[in-house]
């Protein structure tokens, strides 16, 4: 049983990423999680990847980390992350794709949890409702039979939905501290380091769990979002107002991207 810092949805943005871990050392946690998508968005794919290597930081592969070495296409992404992650395959130093590559898909945590991107059997679903939580509970208890915590990430936001014993799924409140029950299921989301996407105030959002009293903490920390966008700009991570028209234009006739 430990005290684990769970964090999530990094995209290249060092800036929250060290303002999360000076976080978390005043938590004292013991192990640190992560539920993907390390790189993609922001300028510092690389150096992102090399402190989670350094701090020993357990991860599993994000859809961006799985695009950014080509292992998925770009079908069902966004022209921004679509934009932003085919400039980072052309940056991406070979450690780093090699490091990405070697990520699991899944990792599982004591003998209660499990991590996953998206959904359990899909890196690239969004589960954001009650009706994406009830298929995946299945999924869950034919894949990872016991255990009954799921993190997860791709969502960039905090959540926890809680399964009742007659299979009702309920979005609480992702507030405070939460106390687990044994007797039900929970799909929880830490929440997004990179907040480039979200409007200001700007967070970098992670989640605290303590598998010894079984409860989830969610925890928000401000970061230097004007530096984080300045490198990501500079850099030429975001896409003009004139490349975003040309990729919708090619998103309607195949055999153009």
């Amino acid at each position: 049983m430990a005290l684990y810092g769970v964090i999530g949805d990094i995209h290249g943005n060092r800036e929250a990423l060290v303002a999360t871990l000076a976080a978390l050392e005043g938590y004292r946690a013991e192990r640190l999680l992560c539920v993907g998508d390390i790189i993609g968005y922001n300028a510092d794919s690389d150096e992102c990847a090399a402190i989670l290597r350094e701090r020993g930081v357990e991860s599993i592969a994000g859809n961006h980390d799985l695009i950014g070495i080509g292992s998925l296409g770009f079908d069902r992404c966004s022209n921004q992350a679509m934009y932003s992650l085919k400039h980072t395959r052309r940056m991406l130093q070979p450690a780093t794709a090699e490091y990405l590559r070697a990520l699991p898909r899944t990792l599982l945590v004591e003998d209660r949890a499990v991590l996953v991107h998206g959904g359990v059997r899909d890196v690239q679903q969004y589960m954001t409702d009650a009706h994406h939580i009830a298929e995946n509970v299945r999924y869950l208890r034919a894949d990872f039979p016991g255990r009954h915590v799921c993190f997860y990430g791709h969502v960039h936001e905090q959540k926890i939905f809680e399964v009742g014993g007659d299979g009702s799924v309920r979005d609480l409140p992702a507030n405070g501290i939460m106390t687990l029950h044994p007797d039900r299921e929970y799909f929880v989301n830490p929440g997004s380091l990179d907040a480039s996407r979200k409007p200001a105030p700007k967070f970098a959002e992670f989640a605290l769990f303590d598998s010894g009293p079984m409860t989830v903490e969610f925890v928000r920390v401000p970061y230097d979002d004007v530096r984080t966008e300045a490198k990501a700009a500079a850099a030429g991570y975001r896409i003009g107002r004139w490349r975003d028209r040309v990729y919708t234009v090619q998103r309607k006739i195949p055999g153009l991207r």
